[in-house]
């Protein structure tokens, strides 16, 4: 590992990182002040020391979410060295970021992760947490092509694929 040694997770600062899709605001509204609650917590009974709490409203099926860029910048800076937060998918969504996720915990640059169900440390085997990135990479492939499925099923019934106009309601 690049660091000199591995601190005991209650030594160590953390961010408590919540994300939500924005494209799914009506389903997601209490989200992530429900994370944070938890996390909030799960760090409490833990005895882990939060620095921030970063909110993100963005999808994670593609590299470039900003809050998620700066708080990686900010670990590599030292100014925390674990996150906290509520599955593995919150962080990523897609191999990019899962695989900068992994390689940093590998490396010991974060040295602990916290989630409502796991812990993640740098000694830890990494088939876990490479099934729990692959799985949420997954549903994002998944999720487009039944979205495109629908939408052709649609068009083929005579449907407009797309909300009504304003003034107008779908009657299915």
């Amino acid at each position: 590992m690049s660091q000199e040694r591995v601190s005991k997770p209650n030594d160590l600062k953390y961010f408590l990182y919540a994300r939500k899709s924005s494209e799914s605001e009506d389903r997601q509204v209490a989200s992530i002040a429900s994370q944070i609650d938890e996390l909030k917590a799960i760090a409490k009974r833990d005895g882990l020391k939060i620095v921030e709490v970063l909110t993100e409203e963005k999808s994670a099926k593609a590299p470039g979410r900003p809050i998620f860029t700066k708080m990686i910048a900010r670990i590599q800076a030292g100014e925390a060295k674990g996150i906290i937060c509520w599955k593995l998918d919150r962080l990523a969504r897609n191999p990019v970021d899962g695989g900068t996720v992994s390689w940093m915990l590998q490396q010991g640059v974060i040295q602990h992760i916290q989630t409502y169900g796991r812990s993640y440390l740098p000694t830890d085997n990494v088939l876990m947490m490479s099934v729990e990135f692959g799985s949420a990479n997954q549903f994002i492939l998944d999720l487009s092509l039944n979205t495109k499925r629908g939408m052709r099923r649609k068009v083929s019934e005579g449907w407009i694929p797309h909300k009504p106009p304003i003034g107008y309601l779908n009657n299915t």
